[in-house]
């Protein structure tokens, strides 16, 4: 794996710019090197830390460090814990809604308003039970799911957005963009064969990054950890803008 940038560390917690490409921790499936395997190969004594999940199936995987999770073609930051203790510090902000995330990203089209929110419950999708849906007849245990958007720049095709999810759910910002009919850019899951036939804006992956988190670490300290804007950004910004 190519070396991750860390942005911060202490005896507590290390945060960390996710590079495009790399799973957050084990699925099952697949036996590529993780963000996990990383940690634990810098943080050996870090090996027990956080919750093992059992998966569909009954396979149980350990989650060496992860607090939260990016999906695989999501860059950005995310904190990883040291000890059990600076884990469960830092579980109970996420679970108790006092964490702030500000994530960009691209989305197919353009939007009537400034900014806006969408307050959707998140549920299974009807069509494949592995995607989630937060559209009409959703199965499934409907969870509350709220994103704040605001746009930054827009043209006919493209927009370019800051989103502020209030919750955490799984694709919740994949499957919110969706449901309003602006899925993000490159999304394979979630937007059509037709859209992601377009020139994409030059991306060749999902146009999602997690630009800011902020929280309270295990010291007391309240801190934002910021991820550099991604090139491909600024350039997919710069070509909306013209």
């Amino acid at each position: 794996m190519n070396t991750i940038e860390i942005i911060y560390e202490d005896a507590d917690v290390l945060v960390i710019n996710k590079p495009v490409g790399i799973l957050a921790h084990a699925d099952g499936h697949s036996k590529e090197e993780t963000v996990a395997d990383w940690f634990v190969a810098r943080v050996p004594e870090a090996a027990g830390v956080g919750e093992e999940q059992t998966l569909v199936g009954g396979t149980v995987i350990t989650r060496p460090g992860i607090v939260h999770r990016l999906d695989k073609d999501t860059s950005g930051v995310m904190i990883l814990a040291k000890t059990q203790a600076a884990f469960a510090y830092l579980k109970r902000q996420f679970h108790d809604r006092q964490v702030e995330k500000e994530y960009r990203a691209f989305v197919y089209g353009n939007m009537k308003e400034k900014w806006g929110s969408i307050d959707r419950p998140i549920g299974r999708s009807v069509k494949d039970f592995r995607l989630r849906s937060s559209e009409r007849g959703a199965r499934g245990v409907l969870r509350a799911a709220v994103t704040d958007w605001e746009c930054i720049v827009q043209n006919t095709k493209y927009a370019y957005l800051k989103l502020s999810p209030k919750t955490g759910r799984t694709h919740q910002l994949r499957v919110h963009l969706k449901a309003i009919s602006r899925p993000i850019v490159g999304d394979t899951l979630y937007a059509t064969e037709v859209l992601l036939a377009s020139d994409n804006l030059g991306f060749t992956s999902l146009a999602l990054h997690a630009h800011t988190l902020t929280l309270t670490l295990p010291r007391g300290l309240r801190q934002t950890f910021t991820a550099p804007i991604p090139e491909a950004f600024i350039a997919a910004e710069a070509a909306i803008a013209k």
